[in-house]
Order: C-alpha cells, then sequence, then structure tokens
C-alpha cells in the first residue's frame, strides 16, 4: 500500500464528545489501530512505578500529561507493525506544540495526516455524558445511569462486578478538563483549518448518527 492510500486520521473533540466510541467504530470499518493515549495513559497508571504514580496523580488531578511523556509514548505506538496501513488518533495531539511534533515525526518516517475530524459538543452535555458513566472493576464493561444503565444497580450485567465511577468523572474534574481544553486543544482546531485538513462533525445524537456523519466525510474527502 501507498503512503497516499493509508488512512492517518486525527480525532478531536472535548472529553465526552464520543472520540473513543467513534475510534473503535473506525477501526473495524477500515482495519485500522486505534491509538488512544487515554488508553494507553491509564493502562500506564495502573502500574506501580514512579511514572504510573506521576500520571495517576496528574490524571486524577483534572491536569493534562506533559508533553514530553506523551509525545514518547506516541511516537513509540506509530511505529509498530500494525500502524502501517494507517492509523487513528485518538486523544492526541491536544496542543499546537503536539502537532508540530507529530508533523516532523510523521515527515521523517515519511507519513502525513489525512483528515483531522473534530466532535463537536455542548459541555453540559459532556458534563451529563461523563458524570454519569459507570466502569465494571472486573471486565471494564462501560455503563451510564441514564443512557445504559445496568439490570442490577451498581452491578455489572456481563460478569457480575461492582461498578464504579472514575475519579476523573467527577464534575470539578471535569469542568477543569474542559476548561485546560479550551485553554490548549481548542487552538488545534485553527492549526488543522489553516491545512486544510479539517472537518467539523456535529457530536450530537446517537453513535449511528455520528458514525454516519464521519464515514460520508471521509467519503467526501478522498
Amino acid at each position: 500500500m501507498s503512503s497516499q492510500d493509508r488512512l492517518n486520521l486525527i480525532l478531536l473533540g472535548p472529553p465526552g464528545s464520543g472520540k473513543g466510541t467513534q475510534s473503535r467504530r473506525l477501526m473495524e470499518k477500515f482495519g485500522i489501530p486505534q491509538v488512544s493515549t487515554g488508553d494507553i495513559l491509564r493502562a500506564k497508571r495502573k502500574e506501580k512505578s514512579k511514572l504510573g504514580t506521576e500520571i495517576r496523580e496528574i490524571m486524577e488531578s483534572g491536569k493534562l500529561v506533559p508533553d514530553e511523556m506523551v509525545i514518547e509514548i506516541v511516537q513509540d505506538r506509530l511505529q509498530s507493525e500494525d500502524c502501517s496501513y494507517g492509523f487513528i488518533l485518538d486523544g492526541f495531539p491536544r496542543n499546537v506544540s503536539q502537532a508540530d511534533s507529530l508533523d516532523s515525526f510523521l515527515e521523517e518516517i515519511g507519513r502525513n495526516i489525512s483528515q483531522v475530524i473534530t466532535l463537536d459538543l455542548d459541555e453540559d452535555e459532556v458534563v451529563k455524558r461523563l458524570t454519569g458513566r459507570r466502569v465494571c472493576r472486573q471486565c471494564q464493561a462501560m455503563f451510564h445511569v441514564d443512557f445504559t444503565p445496568p439490570v442490577t444497580a451498581d452491578t455489572c450485567d456481563q460478569c457480575g462486578g461492582a461498578l464504579y465511577q472514575r475519579e476523573d468523572d467527577r464534575e470539578d474534574v471535569i469542568r477543569e478538563r474542559l476548561r485546560v481544553y479550551r485553554q490548549e486543544t481548542a487552538p488545534l482546531i485553527d492549526y488543522y483549518s489553516r491545512k486544510k485538513l479539517l472537518s467539523p462533525i456535529s457530536g450530537a445524537g446517537t453513535p449511528d448518527d455520528i458514525t454516519n456523519r464521519i464515514l460520508n466525510s471521509i467519503e467526501e474527502k478522498k
């Protein structure tokens, strides 16, 4: 497959806008990996190491993990064999500095970004989505107290494990994450708009609605 045929996507949007869900759907559709910095960092913070402790404290306070940590993780991941035919970046870059580093790195390895999709969603809807989220301690299945509640309260339908609210899904932490997003990530909209790579997509509606909008946008961009 030539570099022109590769589909190298970036998904942008505030926390709770559905980037993870849509990334996984695109991964299944196109057969290319989802590279989620959120997933990678959550796995790292469970490690009983100095780095794991640092990442855990940063994320639970609602702050962003420092650029140098994230850039190193992403660059290492993008050099994996399964990314050779394309990738979907979910949660990276978060600011213009990271975007510049990504551009330089991709140029070094003979790659480029195909399209940047940004999911737009009202902040109050973001808070509603995230504060209601519950995760199974055993199998990591996800539920929502309003949208997808479990059959039995606080109990996973799949394995019977206990459900809990993640520390970074508390409203005070979410509001701080949104503030940081506006300050650091929103300028990426201008950055990728100038490069004519940006495709704004409404993050409202059902997951199917959003997926269809994204697929139509990708088709139009070809």
